[in-house]
């Protein structure tokens, strides 16, 4: 599933970047001005956005890729990084609802899904590999000094029944 996220954050990198590109050429062989302001620099402006939007949501790609290479959940900058994408998905989808209509808010709320349960399924995966026990005794190992078993961190086992 996350080859999929990684595929599509690619190909919303590409054409998010090629749009801005796109419209900055636009603007500049039609000499377009908005409020007084030079054309040249809407035109420069344009490309440079679309480029840097492109590179972060390439950057979301690729740590969307590291997380299906190495099958397991994105920690630290990564995790910070799949999440701001799924809130920048969010945004786009509410303006593309107004601006352009319901096939392109459709479209940004696929992407919106699709980054949320990459980070979700990938949670639960990690949460059942932290509770399964690493030594193979099925729990009854030492309780680290504790008398209610278990750990600082980590609740005790539940009490079996006879």
């Amino acid at each position: 599933m996350a080859w999929i996220v990684a595929v599509v954050l690619f190909v919303e990198a590409f054409g998010i970047a090629a749009l801005n590109w796109f419209l900055g050429i636009v603007v500049d062989r039609q000499k377009m001005s908005l409020a007084g302001l030079d054309p040249d620099m809407m035109s420069v402006s344009s490309k440079i956005g679309g480029v840097v939007f492109g590179a972060y949501f390439a950057l979301c790609g690729v740590v969307a890729l590291l997380v299906a290479l190495r099958d397991r959940s994105p920690a630290g900058l990564g995790r910070i990084l799949l999440i701001s994408v799924a809130v920048v998905h969010a945004l786009l989808g509410a303006f593309a609802w107004g601006l352009v209509g319901w096939p392109a808010f459709l479209t940004m709320v696929v992407g919106l899904t699709l980054v949320v349960l990459l980070l979700m399924t990938y949670d639960q995966q990690h949460a059942a590999a932290a509770e399964a026990p690493e030594d193979g005794t099925g729990g009854t190992g030492s309780t680290g000094g504790m008398d209610g078993g278990g750990s600082a961190l980590t609740p005790p086992p539940a009490p079996s029944t006879p």
